[in-house]
C-alpha cells in the first residue's frame, strides 16, 4: 500500500485524536474525584510518555503539521472550498496559539526541568492562578475535538456502513467534551477548595518548586512559538499571491460542457474547480480530495491536455469499475482545451461513492427479464374504493417481489399493476434462466396464498400472465434525479413484454422462450410449444405455454 501524503495525513490525525480522546476520558474521571483523575493520568502516560509512545506522537504531530501546512501552501484558491471544508481549516490553525502554552507547561517543563505536571498543578495554574487560560485551553480542547471529528467523519462517510452507526458515534462526539469539561469544571472546584487550607496550601508549593526563571522561559518559548506561527501565516498568505501572479501570467483553458457551457479557467485549476467557478453543479461528495469518484467525468476531446493520472485516482476509478476515458474532475489539471460530460448528477450522494458493479456504469450482458400483469385489474379497481384498490395492489406487490429476490432477481420497476425484474446481472445466462422459471413459479404460488387470503375482499380470484426471455442487452444505472434505477434496454426486454400479452391470447399463466429453455436446460418435453411472430422481429421465435406456473419443475441454481 503506497505511503501518499493524504494516507500519512490521515494516520497522523487518527493518532492525534487517539491521544486527544484519551486525553478527555482522563478529565472525564473528574466527576468522580481529583483522586480519579490522577489514577487516569498514571494509565495515560505509562502510553503517552513511554519511548515508542513519544515518538509516535511526535512523529504524527510533527508529520501533521507538515503536510497539512503543505497541502494549504499548494492550494490554489479557497473561495471554491465548500464551506465544511473551510470550518476544519479555522479550526486547525486555531488550535496551536489556543494550545501551546498548555503544552509547555506540561509536557516540555516536565521533560525539561522534571516538573510533576499532576493534575493538581495543572488545575490550580488554569483555574485558580489564571482563569482566562483555563477558559482558553477548554475552547483550545473542543477546537481540537471538533476538528477531529470533521476529520474522521470526512473519511468515514464513504464507508459503507459508516450511515448505519452515526447516530451513535454523533451522540458519542457530543457526549464525551461535555463529560470531560465537566469532570475538568468538577476537579477544579476541588482544588480551589483545597487550596483554602493553608497547611495543603504551603506543602503543595514547596512540592512544586517552580521558579521565576522557569515561568519567564515556559512565556519565552510560547512567544517564540507565536512567532513562528505568525511566519507561517505570512507565508501562506504570501502562497495566495504567489498563485495569483502565476497564473494570471498564462493563457486561459476553455473546458466544455453538455449544452454548449463554457468555462474559461486559470492554468493550474482542476476540471472540478473550473465546475465552480462556472457556476456549474458538480458532485464531489468527499469535497475534492479524490476518495469518493462522484466527480467523475467523461473526457470527450482533449484528453492529452489533462495531467496522467496517478496512483490515487487510478484506484478510485478501478473501484467503481469506470470504463476507459474516465478521469476524476478533481485530480484532473487541463493544460489545454478539454471537453467533459460529468457522468453523476450534482445531487450524488455517498452511495455513488461506495464499491459499485460494474454493470452500473453500462454493459452488454446476456440477462433474462421478466414481465408480470395482473388480469382484469382495471376492472376490478373500477369496483372498489380507492383504499381498497391500494391495499390490493400493495400486497400483489409485496408478494411479487419477495418472490422474484428470493430467486435472486433484481426488482426493476412496477408499471402500473405490472412488473418487471431482471436476472443475471452478475450471473450465467444458464443461472439466470433458471433463476427467472423459479421466480415465476414462486409467483404463481404467492398469488395463490393471496387470493386465499383475500378471497373475502376479491369477488373473483386475481389472475397473472408472466413473460420471460433472455438475450443480450445494455444494462446501467439510468434515469434521472431520484427516478433513477439499474435497468436493460434492448429487443429482448420488448420480447419479453410481448410474451407477457401473449398469455392473454393462450389463456395461459406463463410463456418462455426457446432461449429460455435451451439456457435452463430443463426438461419442457410434456409443455406446449408453438412457434410465433412476435411484433419487431424478422423470424418466428419458438415458445413454451405453461396454464398454470405453479406446476413447474423448480431448478437447483
Amino acid at each position: 500500500m503506497a505511503l501518499r501524503p493524504e494516507r500519512l495525513r490521515l494516520v497522523s490525525g487518527i493518532i492525534l485524536f487517539l491521544f486527544l480522546t484519551g486525553h478527555l476520558l482522563n478529565h472525564s474521571l473528574g466527576l468522580i474525584s481529583i483522586e480519579a483523575m490522577e489514577a487516569g493520568r498514571e494509565v495515560f502516560i505509562f502510553i503517552w510518555r513511554s519511548l515508542p509512545g513519544t515518538i509516535l506522537l511526535l512523529g504524527a504531530l510533527t508529520l501533521h503539521i507538515l503536510l497539512v501546512f503543505v497541502k494549504l501552501l499548494r492550494h490554489r484558491a479557497y473561495r471554491r472550498l465548500p464551506g465544511r471544508d473551510i470550518l476544519q481549516i479555522v479550526l486547525g490553525l486555531m488550535i496551536p496559539p489556543l494550545l501551546i502554552l498548555h503544552v509547555i507547561g506540561t509536557r516540555i517543563t516536565h521533560e525539561v526541568y522534571g516538573l510533576d505536571d499532576s493534575y493538581r498543578y495543572v488545575l490550580y495554574s488554569i483555574w485558580v492562578a489564571t482563569p482566562l487560560l483555563g477558559l482558553l485551553q477548554s475552547i483550545g480542547l473542543v477546537v481540537a475535538w471538533l476538528h477531529g471529528c470533521l476529520g474522521l467523519h470526512f473519511w468515514l462517510r464513504l464507508k459503507s456502513w459508516y450511515k448505519k452507526y452515526l447516530p451513535s458515534l454523533y451522540s458519542l462526539a457530543l457526549a464525551l467534551p461535555l463529560l470531560a469539561l465537566s469532570g475538568f469544571i468538577n476537579a477544579a472546584n476541588e482544588v480551589e477548595r483545597m487550596f483554602e487550607n493553608a497547611a495543603w496550601r504551603a506543602d503543595f508549593f514547596a512540592r512544586l518548586n517552580i521558579s521565576p526563571d522557569m515561568i519567564s522561559w515556559a512565556y519565552g518559548l510560547r512567544d517564540t512559538g507565536y512567532v513562528l506561527m505568525f511566519a507561517a501565516l505570512a507565508l501562506l498568505a504570501i502562497s495566495r499571491i504567489y498563485w495569483l501572479i502565476r497564473f494570471r501570467q498564462r493563457k486561459l483553458n476553455v473546458v466544455s460542457y453538455p449544452d454548449e457551457k463554457l468555462v474559461l479557467t486559470p492554468p493550474g485549476l482542476t476540471l472540478l474547480e473550473a465546475s465552480q467557478l462556472g457556476g456549474i453543479p458538480h458532485a464531489h461528495v468527499c469535497g475534492g480530495r479524490g476518495r469518493c469518484s462522484t466527480c467523475r467525468v467523461r473526457v470527450l476531446e482533449g484528453a492529452d491536455n489533462l495531467n496522467p493520472p496517478g496512483d490515487k485516482e487510478i484506484a478510485v476509478l478501478r473501484r467503481v469499475g469506470a470504463p476507459e476515458g474516465t478521469r476524476l474532475a478533481c485530480q484532473s489539471i487541463p493544460t489545454g482545451d478539454v471537453s467533459i460530460i460529468p457522468l453523476l448528477p450534482a445531487s450524488a450522494t455517498v452511495v455513488q461513492a461506495f464499491n459499485q458493479p460494474g454493470y452500473l456504469q453500462g454493459q452488454e450482458r446476456e440477462i433474462a427479464i421478466l414481465f408480470a400483469d395482473l388480469r382484469a385489474f382495471t376492472k376490478f379497481s373500477e369496483q372498489k374504493l380507492p383504499y381498497d384498490v391500494v391495499f390490493v395492489i400493495n400486497q400483489y406487490f409485496r408478494h411479487m417481489g419477495e418472490a422474484i429476490e428470493a430467486n435472486g432477481g433484481h426488482l426493476d420497476k412496477f408499471i402500473g399493476d405490472g412488473v418487471m425484474a431482471l436476472f443475471g446481472l452478475n450471473e450465467s445466462a444458464e443461472t439466470a434462466s433458471r433463476r427467472a422459471l423459479n421466480a415465476a413459479r414462486a409467483m404463481a404460488m404467492e398469488l395463490d396464498m393471496m387470493n386465499r387470503n383475500l378471497a373475502s375482499d376479491l369477488s373473483s380470484p386475481l389472475k397473472i400472465g408472466i413473460g420471460i426471455h433472455i438475450g443480450q442487452v445494455i444494462v446501467g444505472q439510468m434515469g434521472y434525479g431520484n427516478a433513477t434505477s439499474v435497468t436493460a434496454i434492448g429487443d429482448p426486454v420488448n420480447t419479453a413484454s410481448r410474451l407477457e400479452a401473449l398469455t392473454k391470447e393462450y389463456s395461459s399463466q406463463l410463456i418462455f422462450s426457446d432461449r429460455v429453455a435451451t439456457r435452463a436446460a430443463g426438461a419442457f418435453s410434456t409443455l406446449r410449444h408453438e412457434s410465433v411472430e412476435i411484433r419487431g422481429r424478422m423470424e418466428p421465435l419458438g415458445i413454451y405455454i405453461v396454464e398454470d406456473a405453479r406446476d413447474l419443475q423448480e431448478f437447483s441454481v
